[in-house]
């Protein structure tokens, strides 16, 4: 932390900061799961196939394999191949194989025609004219041995895991989900289901927190949330730090009075890589790397500390997933214009949506006070505008972080 006495170093900006972060993330180690454990996950190593799939040549359709060079004709019914138990003999001149849809393509046969366009009396079968490798799905039509189908650092959803499954893998190396503590402090503070003081309100933030870390692929846990006590709040953060990659600190980090988050982390002889960010909301925002844990804190509002989670949490999360880091911004057009911007980046709440012709359009929130959690839940969408931008006009284009699963 800063030393007393010294002068504080001048705020850095988002980029600036973010970067300064992740100069202390790394990818985590590996881990083997289960295949059906493995939704959500991100890949440690490629996945390769291995086998041909499909394995041999499989009827696309129900019906009858013969050789194309016997259509038009009348042919004999010799036999049956079906899924999972293939016809073993050979398909011969004049001879036509019963053949259900995913069965193997008998020997010797080369097209398939579909059970509506023949006719059959017992044995005898009449079928049209057919053209080569008809319905025939050929082998390794969909991938074959020894090919990558899964990249290294992928989240996998289903059909990712599906794809592995038909590769013949049992289980996936994937990388090890990050370890969140997640502190927050405050004489004001009740925990939701208790009654509170008369002075009182909720806590949500740790809940926000936890819940975007998990979403965004860590393990996160709350931990109790501690008094304004510097002693408490230290030995609260000690036992994080310990047990954590990141430990999160929510509030406390200002200069009134009873803001005794970092007082109690200088205890912990911790030294601030980032001690404030020219954002809004979200300017107390810091970041400190230990030994065994890396420490960011968050503003103690909960919108503002939602807002700065996007910003610098979920990059730190991806970096020990060994995914790509930076927020991906979009550009929108303005539904109303807005009025020029402060010094310092500022990030409004805002929702998103696809106008007539198809083009990304945005909205701010009227109210954008740092507080406010029900116009946060309401956003789909956070409309950056850098330091110092002059007032923007209906229609002018803007940058714009899209919120995940809003």
């Amino acid at each position: 932390m800063a030393q007393a006495g010294k002068a504080s170093k001048p705020m850095m900006t988002v980029e600036q900061a973010r970067t300064a972060m992740l100069s202390h993330a790394a990818p985590l180690d590996h881990e083997t799961v289960a295949l059906e454990d493995a939704i959500g996950r991100v890949l440690a190593n490629p996945v390769q196939a291995m086998r041909d799939q499909p394995p041999f040549a499989v009827s696309a359709m129900d019906g009858y394999a013969i050789r194309s060079a016997d259509a038009p004709g009348v042919l004999t019914v010799t036999g049956e191949s079906a899924a999972g138990a293939g016809f073993d003999g050979v398909c011969d001149s004049s001879s036509a194989i019963r053949i259900s849809t995913g069965a193997a393509m008998p020997a010797g046969a080369d097209t398939v025609v579909v059970q509506e366009d023949v006719r059959r009396e017992g044995a005898v079968l009449t079928v049209p004219a057919a053209r080569l490798n008809q319905h025939v799905r050929p082998q390794a039509g969909d991938f074959s041995a020894g090919a990558v189908l899964l990249e290294a650092n992928r989240m996998l959803d289903g059909v990712a895991v599906s794809l592995a499954a038909a590769a013949g893998a049992a289980c996936l190396d994937v990388v090890r989900r990050p370890r969140i503590a997640i502190l927050s402090s405050g004489d004001e503070l009740a925990t939701p289901g208790t009654s509170p003081g008369r002075w009182q309100i909720f806590e949500s933030a740790t809940f926000g927190i936890a819940g975007l870390a998990r979403q965004w692929g860590a393990h996160s846990e709350r931990l109790a949330v501690e008094k304004d006590d510097v002693n408490a709040i230290a030995r609260a953060a000690e036992a994080g730090v310990r047990h954590s990659d990141l430990l999160v600190v929510i509030g406390g980090a200002s200069v009134g009075d009873h803001d005794h988050a970092r007082p109690a982390l200088v205890k912990l002889g911790l030294s601030l890589a980032v001690e404030k960010v020219a954002v809004r909301p979200g300017k107390p925002t810091w970041f400190s790397k230990m030994p065994d844990a890396m420490v960011l804190g968050l503003p103690g509002n909960p919108a503002s500390a939602l807002v700065c989670a996007q910003l610098f949490l979920k990059p730190l999360i991806q970096a020990m997933l060994g995914q790509q880091a930076e927020p991906v911004i979009r550009r929108a057009r303005l539904v109303k214009p807005l009025s020029a911007n402060g010094p310092r980046e500022h990030y409004l709440r805002a929702r998103w949506h696809l106008d007539e012709e198809g083009r990304l359009t945005v909205q701010a929130f009227e109210d954008q006070d740092s507080s406010l959690i029900s116009v946060f839940a309401a956003a789909n969408a956070l409309i950056r505008l850098p330091p110092n931008l002059p007032a923007q006009g209906t229609g002018a284009l803007v940058d714009m972080l899209m919120l995940d699963a809003q």
